[in-house]
C-alpha cells in the first residue's frame, strides 16, 4: 500500500531516474487556439489524468484549483527517482506535478486577494507554463471566501488580481482566467472587455449562469457573440468555450456554433482521459483502468487520488463482459491501497506506461499538439442576447436527476424562441450522463 507523504529515496528503488528534457518556447494566444483543453477539475484533475490527457491530444492542460493560502504553506519536493515534483502539505500533497508536462500545464489559482495570489504563483512557476484565475466555481468552499464565481460580482477585485498576476510574474508565463456567463449578455460583455484589458492570453467562457447546474444546459449560443467581440478589440485574446462537449468528435459542433478558438472538455475528460482522440479508448475497466493504476503507482500517486479517479471512468463497451466491468470495479472500491490489486493490475509496469506517454508527449516534436482550425461550414445563426436562454436555477426543467456539477447537462427542455443549433447542424449529439462526481471549475 502507497500513502506515503514522501516520495521514495534513491536507495529503495531500483529504478532509473526519468527526467526528459522539452523544449518548448513560451505560452501565447495561439498555444490557446485550435485545439482541445483538459478542463480544471477538482480531485479529477490528478496528474496521471493529466498524462493520459496529453498522450491522447489534449493540446494543453489545467490543473485542478488549488487555493492559494494552501500552496504557500507546502514543502517543495523532487522525487529522485521519477522526477515527480511535489508541494507537500502536513499530510500529503496539495499539488503534484512533472516537467514533462510543464510545456503544456496551466495552474489554476483559487483567491479573491491580488497580494495572495501573487505570492501563490511565484511559489508554483517554476513548474508551470501559465496561471488561470478560477471565475467560475460556484460551490460554497469557494465562494464563501469571495473566490470563484463570487468574483463575478466584484469585478473590480477581480480584474486586480488579473492585473497583479500580469505585472508580478515573467512575461513568458501567460495568465488567463475561466468565467461563466453573467445573466445578461451585456453584463457579460462588459466584464469580458474589461478582463481582455488586464492583459490576459486567454479567456475561457463556462456557458452556464452562476446558478445553473449539471442538470442544465450550457447556453452556448451566447458565446458566438463574446467570441466576436473580443476578436473585435484586436488584443489576440483566445477564447475558449467550456460545457457539455463530449469529445473530439463533439468539438466540432460546439465550435460550430460558437466559433470558438479552442474547446475545454471537463465531464467527459472525467469519464474517459482519452477523449481528446478521435479514437478514444473503450471498455476503459480492461483497456485502461489497469494502466492507469499501474502509473499511479510508479509516480507514487497518493492511492487515495488514484482510487476516485479509477472509479469514474467510464465509456462506450465493446467486448468486455458485465462480470469484467463487476469484477473490476468491485476490486477497486475495495482495496485500501495499490497492493491490494496485485491479482488485477500485475505485473506492475507502471515505468513502462510512463516512457510511453513520455514518447508520445515528445513525437510532438516542440509542437504543443496537432492543430485543429475551424472548418469552413455553413453560418449558424447568432441567437441575439434578449432571446439566448438565460434560465434562472427555479426555471430549469432537467431531465434527469445528478450530482451537481459545472461541466455536465441533461437535456431541458428548449424554449420555442431558442435555435435548435444541434439540427441546424445535421448533429443529433445526446449530452454527457450525470454521475456521482466532484466539482468542476
Amino acid at each position: 500500500m502507497s500513502r506515503r507523504s514522501q516520495p521514495p529515496s534513491p536507495e529503495s528503488s531500483p529504478r532509473v531516474s526519468k527526467k526528459p528534457r522539452l523544449e518548448y518556447p513560451p505560452l501565447t494566444a495561439e498555444d490557446y487556439k485550435n485545439g482541445l483543453m483538459l478542463a480544471p477539475m477538482v480531485r479529477s484533475g490528478a496528474l496521471p489524468t493529466r498524462l493520459y490527457a496529453l498522450k491522447h491530444g489534449a493540446k494543453l492542460v489545467w490543473g485542478p484549483e488549488t487555493v492559494d493560502k494552501a500552496i504557500l504553506h507546502t514543502t517543495r519536493v523532487v522525487d529522485p527517482v521519477t522526477g515527480v515534483v511535489a508541494y507537500h502539505g502536513k499530510s500529503k500533497p496539495i499539488f503534484t506535478t512533472h516537467p514533462v508536462e510543464k510545456p503544456f500545464l496551466i495552474y489554476q489559482i483559487g483567491s479573491a486577494d491580488p497580494e495572495l495570489a501573487v505570492q501563490a504563483a511565484k511559489t508554483v512557476m517554476q513548474d508551470v507554463a501559465g496561471f488561470d484565475l478560477n471565475c467560475g466555481c460556484p460551490k460554497p468552499f469557494s465562494t464563501h471566501s469571495g473566490m470563484g464565481a463570487a468574483l463575478l460580482s466584484t469585478p473590480d477585485l477581480l480584474c486586480s488580481i488579473l492585473s497583479a498576476l500580469r505585472a508580478a510574474v515573467p512575461p513568458e508565463i501567460a495568465v488567463s482566467a475561466k468565467i461563466r456567463l453573467l445573466p445578461s449578455q451585456e453584463e457579460t460583455l462588459k466584464l469580458v472587455e474589461r478582463i481582455v484589458n488586464t492583459g490576459v492570453t486567454a479567456l475561457t467562457v463556462h456557458c452556464r449562469t452562476r446558478n445553473m447546474r449539471m442538470k442544465e444546459k450550457a447556453v452556448i449560443e451566447r458565446l458566438r457573440e463574446i467570441v466576436e467581440f473580443v476578436e473585435r478589440m484586436g488584443k489576440g485574446v483566445a477564447v475558449i468555450a467550456n460545457g457539455d462537449c463530449l469529445g473530439y468528435e463533439d468539438s466540432k459542433r460546439v465550435r460550430q456554433v460558437t466559433r470558438a478558438h479552442s474547446v475545454m472538455i471537463a465531464t467527459a475528460a472525467e469519464s474517459n482521459p482519452t477523449c481528446f482522440s478521435p479514437h478514444p479508448l473503450k471498455d476503459l475497466e480492461t483497456n485502461f483502468v489497469p494502466a492507469y493504476i499501474r502509473l499511479g503507482k510508479f509516480l507514487n500517486n497518493h492511492w487515495t487520488s488514484t482510487k476516485f479517479c479509477a472509479t469514474q471512468f467510464k465509456g462506450a463497451h465493446e467486448h468486455a463482459s458485465r462480470a469484467d466491468l463487476k469484477t473490476v470495479r468491485e476490486a477497486i472500491m475495495h482495496a485500501k491501497g495499490y497492493d491490494d490489486l496485485d491479482a488485477l493490475v500485475a505485473p506492475w509496469t507502471g515505468e513502462q506506461e510512463w516512457a510511453e506517454i513520455v514518447k508520445a508527449i515528445e513525437s510532438r516534436s516542440g509542437q504543443r499538439a496537432p492543430s485543429h482550425p475551424l472548418e469552413d461550414i455553413a453560418t449558424v445563426p447568432v441567437v441575439p442576447a434578449q432571446l439566448a436562454l438565460e434560465p434562472k436555477a427555479s426555471e430549469a426543467s432537467p431531465t434527469k436527476e445528478g450530482a451537481e456539477r459545472e461541466s455536465t447537462a441533461a437535456t431541458p427542455q428548449p424554449r420555442s424562441q431558442t435555435p435548435a443549433t444541434t439540427s441546424v447542424l445535421g448533429l443529433d449529439v445526446p449530452p454527457p450522463a450525470s454521475g456521482t462526481v466532484d466539482v468542476t471549475v
